[in-house]
């Protein structure tokens, strides 16, 4: 997990951007697309100071220079592992403690693997709602051709033990998944909580009811059985 995800122009995901009263948004120009794969673009939101601001990301958390550019690191860091936040050095270290985003989706897909074949599942909210993954981001400095300095952002989604309701779409990880409804939101978007009290947030939960929805595979997205529930947890 997550390997993919699904960002639609729906009243769902619109109206959780208008609750948090990001600036600049619809002008930012939010990346909408039912299949969102790792290295590419996708929409963030983070809280600096007391505004919320919505930027377009690389989904990849580290990245290197390339000429004037920057580009995916080689190493794999499109998600941050739940146990690797509180290692220093490692790629989500000071992102989990300065830096954390939530990326606002319709849903997301999953894959598992059964005697050697993949079986694909998109998990979908309703159509007037929207999930808030959490995730974290960075920040990186350069300058293009003509010497004018330029920010490039890069995130990735937190990862959590695997959730006993999702075993039969995906059995290695869950996603931190948070609500405006609990306070889960605004408790991981604001940088003067301490990650002491976000612990609570690192657990498997399902805060809305999902759809799993299988398909012959993400791009094709042809479905080719029937869609079950996945009742939430609260």
């Amino acid at each position: 997990m997550c390997g993919r995800l699904n960002v639609t122009d729906s009243p769902g995901v619109n109206a959780l951007c208008d609750q948090l009263e990001i600036a600049l948004w619809p002008q930012i120009g939010m990346r909408y697309s039912r299949f969102i794969r790792p290295t590419e673009q996708v929409s963030i939101v983070m809280k600096q100071g007391r505004q919320h601001n919505m930027v377009n990301a690389i989904w990849w958390l580290l990245l290197e220079r390339e000429g004037h550019r920057f580009k995916p690191s080689r190493y794999t860091s499109f998600n941050t592992r739940y146990d690797k936040l509180n290692k220093p050095g490692t790629a989500g270290y000071q992102a989990f403690r300065q830096q954390r985003c939530i990326i606002p989706a319709g849903g997301f897909g999953e894959t598992i693997t059964v005697n050697g074949k993949k079986y694909y599942h998109d998990l979908l909210v309703a159509n007037d709602e929207a999930l808030a993954m959490g995730g974290l981001y960075r920040m990186w400095t350069g300058k293009d051709e003509l010497g004018r300095t330029f920010t490039e952002y890069s995130c990735s989604i937190v990862t959590l033990p695997p959730h006993d309701k999702l075993g039969h779409v995906h059995k290695k990880a869950s996603p931190l998944m948070l609500s405006l409804k609990d306070g889960s939101l605004q408790s991981w978007l604001d940088p003067s909580v301490s990650t002491d009290v976000l612990t609570d947030l690192l657990v498997p939960k399902i805060r809305q009811e999902l759809t799993a929805l299988p398909v012959d595979s993400p791009s094709g997205y042809n479905q080719i059985n029937s869609s079950f529930s996945i009742t939430s947890d609260v």
